[in-house]
């Protein structure tokens, strides 16, 4: 069933800016031409509000993804419903409908690579999760002991060339 597909994970506490940043992505992404689908994980709890929906999808959508869904409390908003929506079980969805690349916002505890956006000093906690492929940060962190590339958030073309080249790895490799 499906295609293969690039799959980045987008993390971060609340107005960190991951919608932001995948609105950046999706464009990038859609330059070189790849059907990019998004899915929003609805971390606050209970049946995803449409008006929520519509806000951050509407963004994505804008930005160029052909297919763009929120999940929260085993409601899926594109809209399919009845069931628990876990993430493997939506990746396999977007890629039946021909995505090539899926930006995927939020689902910390999965395990696709994934985009870490430091804004505090609390978020650090974050550097605890898997897949880690990079970390945007407003603070100056280069004194931490991880492995991944750090990218402040204003040397915005470098870490964008950074996850794209990551995306086109992942096609290149077959990873998904």
């Amino acid at each position: 069933m499906g295609k293969h597909c690039a799959v980045i994970q987008i993390i971060g506490h609340q107005n960190a800016g991951k919608t932001t940043l995948l609105e950046k992505l999706i464009k990038r992404a859609e330059e070189n031409r790849h059907q990019v689908g998004t899915i929003k994980h609805h971390g606050h709890g209970g049946i995803p509000d449409h008006r929520f929906q519509v806000k951050d999808s509407d963004r994505h959508s804008k930005a160029g993804a052909v297919l763009a869904g929120v999940e929260g409390d085993g409601v899926l908003l594109l809209s399919l419903a009845g069931q628990h929506w876990p993430l493997a079980k939506l990746v396999e969805i977007y890629k039946s409908l021909s995505i090539d690349t899926i930006f995927i916002e939020g689902y910390k505890k999965e395990h696709f690579p994934k985009v870490v956006l430091l804004k505090e000093e609390s978020d650090l906690s974050l550097l605890k999760l898997s897949s880690i492929i990079c970390v945007i940060t407003w603070a100056d962190i280069q004194r931490l002991n991880i492995h991944v590339p750090i990218f402040h958030i204003e040397d915005e073309q470098n870490y964008i060339d950074y996850i794209i080249g990551s995306v086109r790895g992942q096609h290149e490799s077959g990873i998904f």
